[in-house]
């Protein structure tokens, strides 16, 4: 069943309502919280790489206040162990049972903090979660419930001392895109309410995680025509014949583009995708997963070069009408 006009035109009110009420706290950076909500409706993950002082532990707790849900920050660092993360099963002496306690990724909004400055074995405590919603301790399964998003960041400058994430961890956020510095408006306004250390902490929810649930849901119904998944995937594969490029996007990043457009287009008030989603979505949804050859990023390659390559060499489709 495909999406309704009517239907459409609730979320994208209602997708609104969340951007503006995340915008509060997180100031002029309207489309990297709409990217940000896209994520999560896409029950996906994004990753940060930003400078420190840029607002994402802000943006986490925006978000998690806009919908009702449980907000965790976990700050990385060498000695923190895979346990720390997931939690730990305990032998109670009284009841003479073995209880699990939970870690802190059971939240709805999960901020790892500087991600990389774990081991990789910590690192992979994150993948089954990411991947199927829910950890395994001592062959129990605990599901993580819905909605689950982690948001997960980097120093892009600071490289001391850090574990770099491997691309198939890469690969398992759906976005990587960046919050960087406001612009002067912005910071003046951040200035002028510096009394105030937690705008987000005065946000009122707009929908509750269960909504939250159902508007991923109802974003799922959003038509695709198959000329508009054909582009996709010839974008894809274009990416991988690039002979600068080691490794292009992947089938799981095919899938990822599908999911994010769905929302994108419903966000904007449609039922349907355009190839103009695609476009507007290819560098966050994509820019993480193209391994580029050593010699060719030394000359000054970029993965942005490369997707504006791509997305210029390959025809786009036709836009057809509403359905």
């Amino acid at each position: 069943m495909t999406m309704t006009p009517e239907q459409s035109a609730w979320f994208a009110q209602t997708f609104d309502r969340l951007a503006g009420n995340v915008g509060q706290a997180v100031l002029g950076k309207p489309t990297t919280v709409r990217l940000v909500l896209t994520c999560m409706l896409a029950e996906g993950h994004v990753l940060l790489e930003d400078a420190p002082g840029t607002g994402k532990t802000m943006l986490a707790r925006a978000i998690a206040a806009s919908v009702q849900g449980s907000h965790s920050r976990i700050q990385f660092t060498p000695d923190l162990l895979p346990s720390d993360v997931t939690g730990v099963t305990i032998y109670d002496q009284k009841t003479g049972a073995f209880d699990f306690h939970p870690g802190p990724v059971f939240a709805s909004i999960v901020l790892a903090d500087e991600i990389n400055r774990a081991s990789p074995k910590t690192q992979s405590s994150l993948l089954e979660v990411m991947e199927e919603g829910q950890v395994t301790v001592d062959g129990v399964p605990h599901t993580a419930g819905r909605p689950f998003m982690v948001i997960a960041t980097q120093n892009p400058i600071e490289q001391a001392g850090t574990y770099r994430l491997p691309e198939a961890q890469l690969d398992r956020f759906l976005m990587k895109t960046s919050l960087g510095y406001p612009d002067r408006a912005a910071a003046v306004e951040i200035l002028a309410g510096s009394a105030q250390k937690d705008r987000s902490a005065a946000l009122a929810p707009i929908v509750t995680t269960q909504a939250v649930a159902e508007m991923a849901d109802l974003a799922a119904t959003v038509h695709v025509d198959p000329a508009v998944l054909d582009y996709v995937a010839g974008l894809a594969e274009a990416t991988r014949s690039v002979p600068e490029v080691r490794l292009g996007v992947s089938i799981r990043g095919a899938l990822a583009m599908t999911r994010c457009i769905k929302v994108w287009a419903a966000s904007q008030g449609r039922n349907y995708v355009v190839p103009d989603d695609v476009k507007q979505l290819a560098l966050p949804v994509w820019s993480h997963r193209i391994v580029l050859d050593p010699e060719a990023e030394f000359t000054g390659t970029t993965t942005e070069g490369v997707l504006a390559r791509v997305l210029a060499d390959v025809p786009a489709p036709q836009e057809r009408q509403t359905v």
